[in-house]
């Protein structure tokens, strides 16, 4: 059953969202986006062999908080408003998890809205890419 707006509470958490991006599936996203930095592919870049490995797009860590987030509203409303910022390297093979909790409900301009802070962590727990949504209700 789809959650509704006036069932949510400052504090309430959304549902969890895991991933575990393997290199194919960072050579299909970066096919999509665009976005071919040797840095997200290629183990022989001079910055992935520094790092130790290739890493995880951001953009792509952006897009799992929007799938998240999507899967939590269940087309009982939409994403307004989303941002967030790339605060720690997530590598393939490795699991992402995305979070989040209601920080606030209120409404305005006649409109029915939610924020939530939202992020991922890598294995170790680590907010890898804090962020912000705002939700707006139906």
């Amino acid at each position: 059953m789809a959650i509704t707006w006036e069932a949510i509470n400052e504090g309430d958490l959304i549902p969890e969202l895991k991933k575990c991006p393997g290199v194919t599936q960072l050579v299909k996203y970066a096919a999509g986006s665009g976005d071919f930095n040797p840095l997200h592919h290629d183990y022989n870049f001079p910055q992935s062999k520094a790092i130790g490995s290739i890493i995880v797009h951001g953009r792509f860590k952006y897009a799992v908080i929007g799938e998240c987030v999507s899967n939590w509203l269940d087309h009982a409303g939409r994403i307004k408003k989303m941002s967030c910022q790339y605060r720690g390297m997530d590598f393939p093979d490795q699991e992402i998890t995305c979070k989040g909790t209601v920080v606030r409900k209120f409404e305005e301009n006649g409109e029915k809205l939610v924020e939530l802070s939202v992020w991922t962590e890598n294995p170790e727990g680590k907010n890898t890419t804090p962020g912000l949504v705002v939700a707006a209700f139906k």
